[in-house]
């Protein structure tokens, strides 16, 4: 990453977003159909956009995909859920991941949390 400013949640989103960016050029019909197909699910319904975000977070906890977690994660406090929010999310993760998905959480989740919510 050539700017040394960057925090890590940034440094993640920046390396998703280019992945994804090359993976369009390159498959332009999959890449599309896969955002409308993601689009949808995390419109508001039953379930609102912030829930489907907290849900998605604890699944990329206990998959262990370190780039889901900081892109949920940012889900998450676009959507305004609170860091407490956050906090009992993780601990669902951790009661089905185990230490594992605990690690996680209490790294990557709350430095995230904390590089998205600085001014």
């Amino acid at each position: 990453m050539e700017n040394q400013d960057i925090n890590l949640a940034e440094a993640y989103l920046h390396e998703y977003k280019h992945g994804i960016g090359v993976f369009t050029e390159k498959m332009p019909t999959l890449a599309h159909k896969f955002s409308e197909f993601s689009e949808a699910c995390f419109q508001e319904g039953e379930l609102s956009k912030k829930q489907k975000q907290l849900m998605a977070l604890s699944i990329s906890i206990v998959a262990q995909d370190e780039y889901c977690i900081v892109y949920h994660t940012k889900g998450c406090v676009d959507q305004g859920a609170s860091e407490q929010e956050l906090m009992e999310a993780c601990g669902v993760s951790a009661a089905f991941g185990g230490g594992a998905a605990l690690s996680q959480a209490v790294t990557l989740v709350q430095e995230s949390y904390y590089d998205l919510t600085q001014d």
